[in-house]
């Protein structure tokens, strides 16, 4: 059950505040002794501070400094060079506002967790912050007269802490064999969020071994965005008493099942699925598909984000090389799943399937949502519904298929500008040089164990 101060969120689905806006109670429950403030950052990773029960009516209201490095740090926690937080300004404090409800941890006895948004000190927005654009998209939704709703899902690998691989040999996609085998550690990655106030609907064993998915329930956009944050940093935490690393690197084995983000979208007006017409997609939910379709190639960089996430894009891997649509096809990369009559319009919704789960879910959500909106506004029309085998289109319309090529499609984009902001913008693509500089550098096992003793 979800706690009573993790239900205090301070926003709901028809014009209810935002959750960046909702203060969290000043009272701290009894017997906190520690409330965990964080963010996430250009990676999606928590980053934040740990402040004492004493000083938490002060950091309420005030906030906590951090070094304005902080959203663009790569994923190794070094400065990506920026305009913004550069040594030419000194790199000066910026203040991270606790907001949205606290939340306990309960595997951290006395220990509380509330997300924050980031500000400058005079009150102002920080300009590579993602979680921004996802603010600015869920504004100008409700400008249009809609509530934005989202819903995440996660894949990620198991792996032993010593071995860093699967425990398992052999894949039971959905077996309940498994399942049970898992969930000594599956069932406190439910329990334990869902007491967070984060919507767990279910768990099963992915398609390959050592793999699993988690499901969020549908919420309003930006709640949903910090469910998949929370997700992702806590359960890391969750399954290291068991012996096990969990991981959301897009491809971590060659020979095994990519993990992925998928997020269900949809967008309701008046408590009515706007996406919804007698059980199938109206012209509302047609629009806004036609727009996601539309920007894809150029936000790539944002659902696929470093170099591995490329090697995700394979032919019948369930990751989509096209963007490509369909009713209930999971070769395409933008899935509607439709009903069998009004009874079903509340179920009426679209699935992007194209990015990584190692992607921030601020910067994916905003994008997908904002280039939706676009669609609506402009009455885009998508392209002709794929049926059948979506890789074995001749007509097709190509994903990037490395980072280089998603860097210069997103180079230029007067979406992706308008959506984000060029600093932004700038930063996503400088971190992916960065990335990929990395990567080139270095000499892989596979090339040692293929070259070195036989040439």
């Amino acid at each position: 059950m979800v706690s009573d101060s993790a239900m205090r969120t301070g926003y709901g689905v028809d014009g209810a505040p935002d959750p960046s806006d909702a203060l969290p109670p000043e009272a701290l429950p009894e017997g906190c002794h520690t409330v965990v403030v964080g963010v996430g950052d250009l990676n999606g990773i928590l980053r934040g501070k740990r402040v004492t029960a004493q000083h938490w009516r002060s950091v309420r209201r005030r906030g906590i400094a951090l070094d304005n490095t902080f959203f663009a740090m790569d994923v190794g926690s070094l400065l990506v060079p920026n305009a913004y937080s550069s040594a030419d300004g000194g790199f000066p404090d910026l203040t991270i506002v606790p907001r949205g409800p606290l939340r306990p941890v309960p595997w951290e006895e006395g220990v509380w967790l509330c997300l924050g948004q980031a500000r400058e000190k005079d009150g102002s927005p920080i300009p590579i912050d993602p979680r921004q654009p996802l603010l600015r998209a869920v504004a100008r939704a409700r400008d249009m007269g809609f509530e934005p709703r989202a819903a995440g899902e996660l894949e990620f690998y198991l792996l032993d802490d010593k071995t860093l691989r699967p425990r398992e040999d052999r894949p039971e996609c959905y077996g309940l064999g498994r399942a049970a085998e898992l969930e000594p550690v599956l069932g406190p990655i439910r329990r334990h969020l869902a007491e967070m106030g984060v919507p767990v609907e279910q768990s099963n064993p992915e398609f390959s071994a050592g793999q699993v998915e988690v499901n969020l329930r549908h919420a309003p956009a930006l709640e949903a965005a910090d469910h998949a944050l929370l997700l992702r940093g806590m359960v890391k935490q969750i399954v290291r008493p068991h012996g096990l690393v969990a991981s959301f690197m897009a491809k971590p084995f060659h020979d095994r099942s990519g993990n992925g983000f998928h997020v269900h979208h949809s967008l309701w007006r008046d408590g009515i699925n706007a996406f919804a017409d007698q059980g199938g997609l109206s012209e509302t939910g047609r629009w806004f598909l036609g727009g996601i379709q539309a920007a894809m190639r150029e936000s790539s960089i944002v659902g696929s984000t470093h170099p591995n996430a490329y090697r995700r894009r394979m032919n019948y891997s369930y990751a989509p090389i096209t963007a490509s649509w369909g009713i209930d096809n999971r070769t395409v990369a933008l899935r509607v799943i439709e009903g069998e009559g009004p009874e079903d319009d509340p179920t009426v919704r679209m699935e992007s399937r194209e990015a990584a789960a190692d992607c921030n879910p601020y910067l994916l959500m905003a994008v997908q949502l904002a280039s939706g909106l676009r669609g609506i506004a402009e009455r885009i029309e998508p392209t002709r519904p794929t049926e059948g085998d979506a890789y074995a289109l001749e007509n097709r319309r190509p994903l990037p298929a490395t980072l280089r090529e998603a860097m210069e499609a997103a180079q230029g984009s007067t979406f992706l500008a308008e959506t984000l902001g060029e600093p932004l913008v700038g930063l996503l693509i400088d971190n992916a040089a960065r990335e990929l500089d990395v990567v080139e550098r270095e000499v892989p096992p596979s090339e040692l164990a293929r070259y070195l003793e036989a040439m």
